[in-house]
């Protein structure tokens, strides 16, 4: 799976499923501040892309992603 294909999976579910305005989400917009998003939204967005992309997250290893970028490497990094 290329990059982009793997950004455009994770916008399509952020949009769709989290209600996020897709003008919002580029690579600096920071997931709590930019994008809105709390302890909630971050469990089912770990139940969609575990389920997406068929891995486990594990917490510790989510701690440092703090904008898009960071979570679109941590994705690459685990396919």
């Amino acid at each position: 799976m290329t990059r982009e294909e793997i950004i455009t999976k994770i916008n399509d579910f952020l949009v769709e499923e989290m209600e996020i305005e897709a003008h919002l989400i580029n690579d600096t917009s920071r997931l709590k501040e930019d994008l809105g998003l709390d302890s909630l939204d971050f469990v089912d967005i770990v139940v969609i892309v575990e389920k997406t992309f068929g891995f486990k997250i594990k917490a510790e290893e989510m701690a440092h992603v703090k904008i898009m970028r960071e979570f679109y490497d941590y994705i690459q990094s685990k396919i």
